[in-house]
């Protein structure tokens, strides 16, 4: 599976703070706003990445990202000239799509929670069409919503509903199967001349084969586009990785759990930003990975 995060858009409701600086490369308390949904992709197993961004960002991405070498990974990069709607993210990123199926996630997402990571790989391997992921608000009525019946399956999808079926809103993570490519193709531009997401996914609703994941309680999804949202997230990752003494969405510590580089390679990536807080935490998780093996061969 290859995976995509859309990183552009103009972040016109954060400005003036985007007005010289890519939204996605703003901190989210301890670390740029691209390594939350970098994670989750990592977190699924997804090694080959592509970030679609706006023209004027894509040195910041490539100077904080690389060619993802240093993580184990494959990052290539892709603009987008001016905002098109989400499901043009794989008109442009079709290429690096190739025969595979694709995960695409919001460059401004942030997603948290137990079993996280054994809920998205059971989730790529089980993908037959779509797999939307749902979350429970209290104002369903400002997002696109989802009802599912008693398996799991969508039988309606609404933009925005007056009179909501449900309140489980569709969060920014989306998996598809290889049609998406050509069923975005076939997407006809809303009003605003966009590739409308929702319009994808009524395709596999139409189909029968759209699913709807439940992310359900303990998990935290928070879409930081806004001021507020922004410093809630900020509040939010500052009081777990306090409290519980972790980094969420340490792309390092990702890197190393899931196999993708060894103990030496994250140590060395701590070394790096030696002088930080998060550094040292890099670096302290490197050194107590060989303790960690050996308590789980025992």
């Amino acid at each position: 599976m290859k995976g995509i995060i859309l990183a552009g858009g103009r972040g016109t409701r954060l400005h003036p703070a985007t007005l010289g600086v890519s939204k996605q490369l703003l901190p989210v308390y301890d670390k740029p706003m691209v390594y939350y949904p970098l994670s989750v992709l990592m977190l699924a197993g997804i090694r080959e990445i592509l970030v679609i961004c706006s023209p004027p960002d894509l040195d910041g991405f490539r100077r904080l990202l690389g060619d993802g070498g240093r993580l184990g990974l494959s990052i290539d990069y892709a603009v987008q000239d001016e905002p098109r709607g989400l499901a043009d993210a794989f008109l442009i990123g079709a290429d690096h799509i190739g025969a595979d199926p694709v995960a695409l996630v919001l460059g401004d997402n942030l997603f948290h929670g137990r079993g996280f990571p054994e809920l998205l790989r059971r989730a790529r391997r089980d993908l037959d069409g779509c797999v939307l992921f749902g979350y429970e608000v209290r104002d369903p009525e400002r997002y696109g919503v989802g009802e599912v019946d008693a398996g799991g399956r969508l039988i309606s999808l609404e933009e925005k509903p007056a009179h909501p079926r449900s309140n489980h809103a569709i969060t920014g993570l989306y998996l598809y199967d290889n049609d998406v490519v050509d069923i975005a193709r076939g997407v006809r531009p809303s009003a605003r001349g966009e590739l409308e997401i929702t319009d994808v996914n009524r395709v596999y609703l139409d189909r029968g084969r759209a699913r709807l994941e439940n992310l359900g309680r303990g998990f935290a999804w928070l879409d930081t586009g806004t001021h507020e949202s922004l410093l809630e997230a900020a509040e939010y990752v500052r009081v777990m990785e306090n409290r519980q003494g972790i980094r969420i969405a340490c792309v390092e510590e990702v890197a190393l759990r899931m196999g993708f580089i060894d103990g030496a390679a994250c140590h060395r990536l701590g070394e790096q930003l030696a002088g930080s807080a998060y550094g040292e935490y890099v670096m302290r998780v490197a050194a107590a990975e060989p303790a960690r093996l050996g308590a789980r061969s025992a």
